[in-house]
């Protein structure tokens, strides 16, 4: 091969590392281009780009919110119903239930508006505004070289602009960077803190296939839930009151009962937290070795732990459910992660696409992008060790032993000159929603086996300081020292934690001899050493990877370049289709109820159904849910590039239609948030006539589908 052909060769890997194929990437949903516009039109979307968004008029997008703190929603009704996942309300659920009423094992369905349950705490967000303000940030940083102090001006100049809209608890306003810091937008919500609790299905179903079945297809999961948002008597935002009425949205989104075929018209709205697609190779590494790996083991070691105890005890499953449900998802999405980088040898590809940009670079003209991948190798490399013992300090303790955060919680309070009613408000937003979800015995089980695994990971240099004093009276015998320590700790019940804030004196002997204090301290002073040793490693990094990012705008200037996910607004389009996972292998574009026969085990807490479930599957008593061959459909595929935070994120047909709720990625591609894989990355949906299924049939609450706009 010639060296002409090779450089050819390798750009042309380059752009299918980077530019966007034909149906991925997610797109800022008021900066649609024309590229994007006409590849949706050929695909089968009919309405024109207005539909979608409107600055001024209601739109499609003023349909889709941001549900709780990190999951997307879609509003059904003229009366504020929101559906989004099972998983996206597990949370809320978990709150709700008690032994006595346990919503999680058994689901929730209210016939009335009286019965609806508000969430305290739980908030629902809408698009209000979104406006491009780079020209106002850009030009006034552009001479800075240094990233961090660019950085700083750049927050600095946002904080002047988002004073004009002043401060308000029913608002919530940002100045986000796009594009690795080279464009800005400013955006704007409305948040709605009245939110109640509709209708659930039991989790036996709504989380059908557990952990085994997790980031897995064929899929079989009613992955919803369904709430309301509630309103003053001006329908304007509003804190929880028992007058207050159903919100009155700008926009209702239609339900389709038509179904879907293969290569039909696929679409999500929502708002994916966080992507990688322009990682460098050497972050690509790190990522697998000092980030996914030391959390593939110190949650694995903790969820066994868990899931142990919540298996032998009711009240310990209500409230560890959510917490370990959070936990293992990104446990199991690190691990197929790890995978998919070494079966799709997506290290190898960025290499090859690194050699061609630097012949680029080398090039006469582009010296200003000389030194960007030496940078970007010195940074991750120099960081590599230090980020893998920060992710195992982190996950052993701040996410790991749960009295860890509780000490670290009392530490930061100031307690000087506290009133009563200062110390009752901690009291209720901090102290007892720890305590209502927090099981002592199984904490210390879980501190000692965090301390083994702790010791075992980290060089002596990087263990929290307490360490050798520990080893020496304990002489390694971390279950010992964890019985101790929850023995004599002040921090076990409300009485002693409101003397400590109450007298400073005893707050002082507190953090100076409590042993939960000690180690949450020691642990935190370790943890901001080894950030500050991250910093200095990789010094540079940020400005080689925003200039990276810069540079390949200007290597392929006729080509179409998408902002990774920061958890804004964003559209993917795309097409209903199946897969090949492996040789000889295909997989159906959707699964149906025999599914659920096929995997039903009564002796499984992932596979078990309640036989009022089983009996409707049983005689197939799906009414006008089912499709044409009389199957109940359940789970669909399409090629929508999505991520975690699209979760409850509406799947639209080629009319703006809701056919289904986006909950999850296939194993295959678990890479896929540092390169899109378009033959086998698949979006998996719940189908929308499987969620009016169970609100209809199994729920029997005619209510809420009288209130949708179902079109055939």
């Amino acid at each position: 091969m010639t060296s002409k052909n090779f450089v050819r060769v390798l750009i042309l890997l380059l752009i299918q590392t980077f530019y966007a194929h034909a149906d991925e990437g997610m797109w800022i949903i008021n900066e649609l281009n024309a590229q994007s516009l006409a590849r949706m039109k050929e695909l089968g979307f009919k309405p024109d780009n207005s539909f979608l968004y409107d600055k001024t008029n209601p739109c499609l997008a003023g349909a889709v919110v941001i549900f709780g703190g990190g999951c997307t929603g879609i509003t059904v009704s003229e009366q504020g119903l929101i559906f989004t996942n099972h998983h996206c309300g597990y949370g809320s659920l978990q709150k709700l239930s008690s032994v006595e009423n346990d919503y999680l094992k058994n689901g929730f369905v209210s016939q009335s508006g009286e019965q609806e349950l508000p969430v305290e705490g739980l908030s629902v967000r809408y698009l209000r505004e979104i406006e491009d303000v780079t020209d106002s940030i850009v030009p006034l940083i552009s001479d800075i070289e240094d990233e961090y102090h660019r950085v700083v001006a750049a927050d600095s100049i946002s904080t002047e602009i988002m004073k004009k809209y002043g401060k308000s608890q029913f608002q919530h306003i940002d100045i986000v960077p796009f594009y690795n810091n080279n464009k800005y937008y400013l955006v704007v919500y409305d948040v709605f803190r009245d939110v109640r609790l509709v209708f659930a299905p039991p989790a036996t179903i709504g989380k059908f296939g557990g952990d085994t079945d997790n980031w897995m297809w064929p899929r079989h999961t009613c992955d919803f839930s369904v709430f309301r948002v509630y309103a003053d008597s001006d329908n304007k935002p509003a804190e929880y009151a028992a007058d207050n009425k159903p919100y009155s949205p700008r926009y209702v989104a239609e339900i389709s009962s038509s179904g879907y075929n293969e290569g039909d018209y696929a679409m999500t709205i929502g708002f994916p937290g966080s992507t990688d697609r322009y990682l460098s190779s050497w972050g690509v590494k790190q990522r697998v070795e000092s980030i996914n790996t030391p959390r593939i083991e110190v949650r694995g070691v903790k969820q066994k732990i868990w899931m142990e105890a919540m298996q032998a005890d009711d009240a310990v499953r209500i409230k560890y459910a959510s917490k370990y449900a959070s936990s293992s998802n990104y446990w199991k999405n690190s691990i197929g992660m790890n995978r998919g980088i070494a079966n799709l040898n997506v290290i190898e590809r960025k290499k090859i696409s690194e050699e061609a940009f630097a012949k680029w670079a080398a090039a006469e003209g582009n010296e200003k992008y000389a030194n960007v991948l030496s940078d970007l190798q010195k940074g991750f490399e120099a960081s590599d060790k230090y980020r893998k013992y920060l992710t195992t300090l982190t996950e052993a303790f701040a996410n790991g032993a749960e009295i860890i955060r509780l000490a670290r919680m009392i530490g930061q309070i100031d307690n000087r000159d506290l009133s009563t009613v200062d110390i009752e408000d901690i009291l209720n937003e901090r102290i007892r929603p720890f305590f209502k979800d927090y099981d002592a015995a199984l904490d210390q089980k879980t501190l000692a086996a965090m301390m083994k695994t702790a010791k075992q990971n980290l060089p002596a240099e990087y263990l929290p300081d307490v360490f050798p004093a520990i080893d020496k009276k304990y002489k390694g015998d971390y279950d010992r020292y964890a019985a101790d320590m929850f023995a004599t700790t002040k921090l076990l019940n409300e009485e002693s934690i409101v003397e400590l804030l109450k007298n400073e004196k005893k707050m002082k002997k507190f953090e100076k001899k409590d042993a939960a204090s000690l180690l949450a301290f020691s642990s935190l002073m370790t943890t901001m050493s080894l950030a500050q040793d991250i910093n200095e490693a990789s010094y540079g990094t940020d400005n080689a990877e925003r200039l990276y990012f810069e540079a390949l705008a200007k290597m392929y200037p006729d080509s179409v370049f998408y902002s990774d996910a920061n958890f804004t607004m964003r559209l993917s389009y795309g097409s209903i289709k199946g897969y090949r996972p492996y040789d000889a292998a295909w997989y159906d574009y959707y699964t149906t109820h025999l599914g659920l026969l096929e995997k039903e085990d009564p002796d499984s807490y992932e596979f078990y159904l309640q036989p009022e479930i089983l009996d409707l599957v049983r005689r197939r008593d799906f009414g006008s849910y089912s499709n044409s061959k009389g199957e109940l459909q359940l789970c669909f595929l399409s090629n929508n590039d999505i991520t975690g935070g699209n979760s409850g994120s509406p799947v639209f047909d080629g009319n703006g239609r809701v056919i289904g709720l986006a909950f999850d990625g296939n194993w295959e591609a678990m890479s896929g948030d540092i390169v899109f894989e378009p033959e086998l990355q698949r979006t998996i949906s719940v189908d929308i006539r499987y969620v009016l299924w169970m609100i209809d049939k199994w729920g029997k609450c005619p209510r809420i589908i009288e209130e949708l706009k179902i079109s055939q």
